[in-house]
């Protein structure tokens, strides 16, 4: 952590001349964005998979009429469909998990009062005026809603219910069209109460980033944002 602590400050460093006081968070961005591109190759095998998987409705909707009184045998059917085709119906998930470690590791690294038995110097910088190691309960205790760390927390929040609105538009849109898990009896086993709740999802990342700490809300909310413009072009 200590190594990934030395990148950060030197590239807040090399960003200092630009961003000032919010060189640090803007280096959380920069790396936000190159985690993106390392797992884009598996954003866009997850968007063949989905183009897969609803090329399958139309045997699917087969499949639930020939066996609509036996349940447990559509659920084998459907999971033998799927073997067949080669199509993984978890596959879309592999994006969000392989950036869990980065995100982890900025949330250790941000919540450390020390690393390497030293002080924690990124704990001296910035977003604004809100400081990254810090968390919203902070900021109310500093100004309140509006003061000027809880704004920093207000835009955050804005961008978040931007994206998540937008998701949320995206997603009841295709599942109109033809979702790729089926909302009836034909669902995957397990998938069925998932598909009801994906569409208010997003609208958790405001929890998210209401409790963690200002630097891991920062990447959150940029990788989220990106979700969100990456899906509009991969799914059209």
């Amino acid at each position: 952590m200590s190594v990934f602590a030395t990148l950060v400050e030197q590239l807040a460093e090399l960003l200092q001349p630009l961003f000032h006081a919010s060189a640090a968070a803007a280096a959380i961005v920069l790396f936000t964005a190159f985690v993106r591109l390392l797992v884009l190759p598996l954003s866009r095998a997850a968007a063949r998979g989905q183009k897969a998987r609803t090329a399958l409705q139309p045997k699917i909707a087969e499949l639930r009429k020939k066996y609509r009184k036996n349940p447990e045998r559509l659920q084998q059917a459907v999971l033998e469909l799927h073997a067949k085709e080669k199509v993984s119906p978890l596959a879309g998930c592999l994006p969000g998990l392989m950036q869990l470690p980065a995100f982890f590791l900025l949330y250790h690294l941000f919540s450390n009062p020390t690393i390497g038995g030293e002080a924690n110097a990124l704990l001296g910088h910035q977003l604004l005026a809100a400081p990254l190691g810090d968390r919203w309960v902070d900021a109310l205790g500093d100004g309140g809603v509006f003061g000027a760390a809880g704004l920093v927390y207000v835009g955050l929040f804005a961008v978040v219910v931007v994206v998540a609105a937008f998701n949320y538009r995206r997603t009841k849109r295709m599942m109109a069209v033809g979702s790729p898990v089926p909302v009836d009896g034909g669902q995957l086993p397990g998938l069925g109460a998932v598909t009801k709740v994906m569409p208010f999802m997003s609208f958790l990342t405001l929890i998210t980033v209401a409790v963690v700490p200002l630097a891991a809300a920062l990447y959150v909310v940029t990788s989220t944002t990106w979700s969100a413009v990456e899906r509009a072009v991969l799914y059209r």
